[in-house]
């Protein structure tokens, strides 16, 4: 609960009238089953911040990337993934 609240947090923490009307935080499923995770981090402090690409594949039932595009964290892991990569987006937030 904690990652949820700090999320909750971080989000809130970045609208000021504007920002909410154009980025957000997407949160969906993959049909392959996994998760997918997009972030907007621009015109945030984030937006330049370096980011170290995430691409682990073990197995079809054991993978994820992370990236920093566009604008965007995104994330893409299987169905245990999703807890992971946001903690992977919390930490690189707050380092």
């Amino acid at each position: 609960m904690d990652l949820l609240i700090w999320l909750q947090d971080w989000y809130k923490s970045m609208c000021d009238g504007d920002w909410e009307h154009v980025f957000g935080v997407k949160i969906d499923t993959l049909d392959n089953p996994g998760w997918t995770v997009s972030v907007d981090i621009a015109d945030t402090s984030l937006e330049n911040k370096p980011f170290n690409d995430i691409h682990n594949y073990v197995s079809d039932d054991d993978w994820m990337h992370c990236t920093v595009k566009d604008g965007k964290f995104c994330g893409d892991g299987d169905s245990g993934k999703l807890i992971h990569m946001l903690e992977i987006f919390r930490k690189w937030a707050n380092s």
